[in-house]
């Protein structure tokens, strides 16, 4: 079975003016979703280190930077894939947590659904 996706960011502190519209035709249309709120970055982030804080983008930029002493230009892989199971639980801790508080997209910032789509992969691998 064929399984769509559709990656992509909140952006803070102004959201993508039509992101709620894309959300809900994405979903009308069965594509799967994997946001990350407020940015990419922070799934990067959480390969490296637990963040519950709010982030907007250029912090989240600059935390990403340190961490990986990275130019902000590209993901090496050799860095981060052995990190990419504990980005993974850090970002399902975060999904609990916003869900325990009653905290609804658009506010559940920090957050990101990759840990969901990666998972997908991985079954769909095992399969």
């Amino acid at each position: 079975m064929d399984e769509f996706w559709c990656v992509f960011d909140v952006e803070w502190p102004q959201n993508h003016p039509h992101l709620r519209d894309a959300i809900e035709q994405a979903r009308q249309g069965g594509i799967e979703l994997a946001i990350s709120n407020p940015c990419f970055e922070l799934w990067l982030i959480l390969h490296f280190q637990d963040h519950g804080s709010w982030l907007n983008n250029n912090t989240a930029r600059r935390l990403r930077q340190k961490l990986d002493r990275s130019d902000n230009k590209g993901i090496d892989a050799a860095i981060y894939m052995p990190l990419v199971r504990d980005a993974a639980r850090r970002a399902e801790e975060l999904d609990e947590r916003h869900l325990r508080n009653g905290t609804a997209f658009p506010r559940d910032n920090p957050s990101s659904g990759m840990h969901r789509l990666l998972a997908t992969i991985k079954h769909r691998r095992a399969t």
